[in-house]
């Protein structure tokens, strides 16, 4: 048996090749109906995971809990118990017009406004997603004929800080079209360690939108925004489908 990790407490026997990474520990409950032969795994700290199949392709769901940090000791121990590659589905606010609740966006490069990334390497290391995943999320959103946009996202450190919305309106000035915490250390993480990943963001906030009030909607389950979170689901496990087929 590989070594356990310490913080996820998985090893190489919980895990598969693909992991999909909600960052809420509640959404892998609602992973779970889509995969067959589902066998939960564990619940430490924010990181609770199950593993399954979707049509043949062995997956494990794990959530990352809020912000960089949480993120970076996932991809790091899941990369340890020999996850390939990664796809986040979270949530994200608007920073341009036109992307609707519900919508995807699917993020083709993030600005490094957080920490953790920082911690790793200096900021003009790029984060990106890996192309080869990245082509197969487009194409799984466009088979399945989910609206979608694609761009650069912004990923921030502090969900409340900008309550005027003076940085939402400076990025989104210069072609960034959503805001989030966790994709560009995501992407960092994965690419110095070699895994491929992407990420996948369901809008909940439109422009202008009440943050508070268009979260709490989202976490009650309501309006367009849950069925976003089916849409990020079903886009993430035909992307590793595809993914698969290449391999074999």
């Amino acid at each position: 048996m590989s070594e356990l990790q310490p913080h996820i407490r998985c090893t190489e026997e919980d895990g598969a090749l693909y992991a999909i990474l909600p960052g809420d520990p509640q959404r892998v409950e609602r992973i779970k109906p889509f995969l067959t032969d589902v066998k939960d795994i564990t619940f430490n700290r924010e990181y609770k995971s199950a593993v399954g199949y979707y049509k043949g392709v062995k997956i494990m769901a794990i959530s990352t809990g809020m912000g960089g940090a949480s993120v970076a000791i996932s991809v790091e121990e899941l990369a340890n118990i020999g996850v390939k590659a990664m796809i986040r589905i979270g949530s994200c606010g608007a920073l341009r017009a036109g992307i609707k609740l519900g919508d995807l966006v699917i993020v083709n490069g993030a600005v490094r406004d957080d920490g953790a990334s920082k911690s790793y390497i200096d900021g003009i290391y790029p984060a990106i997603p890996d192309t080869e995943l990245l082509f197969d999320v487009i194409e799984a959103a466009k088979n399945l004929e989910y609206p979608y946009h694609v761009g650069i996202g912004r990923s921030h450190d502090c969900l409340y800080g900008d309550p005027k919305g003076e940085l939402d309106a400076y990025w989104g000035a210069r072609n960034v079209i959503s805001s989030d915490m966790e994709t560009s250390t995501l992407f960092v993480v994965g690419g110095l360690r070699g895994v491929k990943t992407a990420s996948i963001l369901n809008n909940v906030v439109e422009v202008d939108g009440d943050l508070k009030g268009e979260i709490n909607n989202y976490v009650n389950g309501e309006s367009a925004v849950a069925e976003g979170e089916k849409r990020e689901i079903l886009t993430a496990l035909e992307a590793f489908v595809a993914l698969d087929k290449k391999r074999k």
